[in-house]
């Protein structure tokens, strides 16, 4: 093993343990069996207190910290990652009332991922329920699709706003689970329907109750990240240059509007302490498993890998510490602080997470940054995704 391969393996166990220190416990503190990814370290509140009984557990934050479990246990063969990956998911479970399911698109989405890539890499077992979640998963998404609303799929069940962070990793989850034409569609409308003159892809389109359509064109980091995955996606099925040629320009754009010396710009904490992460993880994806022999092609995997490694090394560089433990930033580009119990912590307020008064309390901004220092490892070993479907 070089010492390149070393060090990103190195640092990417550092974010795993200081995410196992502070944010995994038992569902309610004494369950077994079960893990929940605790929102805010240090925690809000005393144990029972009000503060702490009530404070939110953020359905898509829990699903990435699933997903990076399994990236701990399939870059290290990590017997513990691998453990709180499935105790994770019956924690998740139970908090949601047994059921998979939520109002939210995205949400469905990224848990279905979730569970799509413990299955396909951790394997299953007889007993698992977990097949029949990611059926249950994966059909919500396909039966939200909506053309006659001007769909793509909306972000919730009960509006029609059709954006990127529903569709992105909506059309993902149904390339990887045997829905592919469904997610050609849905690659194809996000492009069609989202993505600006500057090249970037916009936040959403919202149907208003007299019929017209009105485009939000917010810019996100997470949804470039997930449009990149997309197209690579359809782009392995279909072999369409045109795809092709849509991944680069996508990647030129982030490059100059999102980056800085290579580096992912920040979002802040709550939901946005995920958004480089998710960026980071499909630009891994592109990276390792862009499927094209092609100089042009060779091109873009090597741009890409080198934003993720600029980024895991900016990322490593600024961090903070605590008890021997890595503690990251909100901003990859600026020194980490290690948060206290001052302040307000995370809330749900409306469809969104709002930050901590200090971002690096919050759970997103850990494990986005080691969502990004695993993306490292990938591309640093070379390791694809390796797509194939797990359902009949």
């Amino acid at each position: 093993m070089t010492s390149e391969v070393e060090s990103a393996q190195a640092r990417a166990a550092s974010a795993q343990q200081a995410l196992r220190a502070r944010h995994l416990r038992r569902l309610g503190g004494w369950a077994p069996g079960t893990r929940i990814g605790r929102v805010a370290w240090p925690p809000a509140g005393r144990p029972l207190s009000r503060a702490r009984l009530t404070a939110s557990w953020n359905y898509w934050w829990q699903a990435h910290l699933v997903d990076v479990l399994v990236d701990g246990a399939i870059h290290r063969d990590d017997a513990r990652c691998r453990q709180d990956a499935a105790a994770l998911l019956r924690g998740i479970r139970i908090r949601n009332v047994g059921r998979w399911t939520n109002s939210y698109y995205d949400d469905m989405a990224w848990l279905g991922l979730a569970i799509e890539r413990v299955e396909r890499h951790l394997g299953s077992s007889s007993a698992s329920c977990r097949p029949r979640a990611l059926r249950v998963l994966r059909d919500q998404i396909y039966d939200a699709w909506a053309p006659e609303s001007g769909g793509g799929i909306p972000w919730r069940t009960t509006d029609t706003f059709f954006n990127a962070p529903a569709n992105g990793p909506g059309a993902l989850l149904l390339s990887r689970t045997d829905r592919v034409e469904r997610s050609i569609a849905m690659t194809d409308w996000m492009d069609e329907h989202l993505r600006l003159p500057s090249g970037l892809t916009a936040d959403g389109l919202w149907r208003r109750a007299d019929g017209t359509h009105e485009l939000d064109d917010a810019l996100f980091t997470y949804c470039q990240g997930v449009v990149l995955a997309a197209q690579t996606q359809t782009y392995r099925h279909t072999g369409d240059r045109t795809r092709l040629d849509r991944i680069d320009a996508l990647l030129s754009a982030v490059t100059d509007r999102f980056t800085t010396d290579g580096v992912i710009h920040g979002a802040g904490g709550g939901d946005g302490g995920l958004f480089g992460g998710v960026l980071a993880r499909y630009l891994a994806l592109v990276a390792t498993d862009l499927a094209d022999d092609r100089p042009a092609a060779t091109a873009i995997r090597d741009r890409a890998a080198w934003i993720v490694t600029a980024s895991a090394d900016a990322a490593w560089a600024n961090r903070a510490e605590y008890e021997n433990l890595p503690v990251f930033g909100h901003d990859w580009r600026v020194q980490a602080v290690v948060p206290t119990a001052a302040g307000s912590a995370a809330r749900r307020r409306g469809g969104a997470v709002t930050s901590s008064k200090t971002p690096e309390r919050d759970m997103s901004v850990q494990v986005g940054a080691a969502m990004l220092l695993e993306a490292a490892v990938a591309v640093t070993n070379g390791s694809p995704e390796h797509i194939v479907s797990t359902l009949d």
